[in-house]
């Protein structure tokens, strides 16, 4: 990872204005880094906060998806998701493989406002990292 990371921000519906507070007071520090985000979230988070965020899909409709290319593709460092942990939601395996999309590639995940805060107020947000990935290589069955 270099010093300017590329970073989600997600949120599900009950969640987005706990996001949007959260990210207005990390404006200084967020706007130094590539941001992305999906769909409803990516808007208003550009709209409320004058922050260039890329946006993709709405979750349900493949934005949770997107973004789990994008970790896959290793084109994403860290992960801001703001989760509904109390309704149920459409796209729920959709997000089950996003967070482990997440664990397989050694992707730094908040899903809450203290692991943010922690997240964003480590002095390895502006160093270059070294994320190592496992060889998961051992799981994918040979051919007979």
């Amino acid at each position: 990872m270099t010093p300017k990371k590329r970073i989600a921000l997600i949120a599900h519906d009950a969640r987005k204005m706990d996001l949007l507070e959260w990210v207005d007071r990390n404006k200084s520090v967020l706007e130094k880094h590539d941001l992305c985000g999906t769909g409803t979230t990516g808007g208003l988070i550009a709209e409320k906060c004058g922050l260039d965020v890329k946006r993709y899909k709405s979750g349900p409709l493949g934005g949770d998806q997107q973004i789990g290319a994008l970790i896959s593709n290793m084109g994403l460092d860290i992960m801001i998701f703001f989760w509904d942990p109390m309704a149920a939601q459409p796209h729920d395996v959709d997000v089950k493989a996003l967070l482990r999309m997440s664990v397989l590639y050694n992707v730094a995940v908040a899903c809450n406002r203290a692991s943010a805060d922690f997240l964003i107020s480590s002095p390895l947000l502006q160093r270059e990292y070294n994320a190592e990935i496992k060889d998961y290589s051992m799981y994918i069955p040979k051919p007979i």
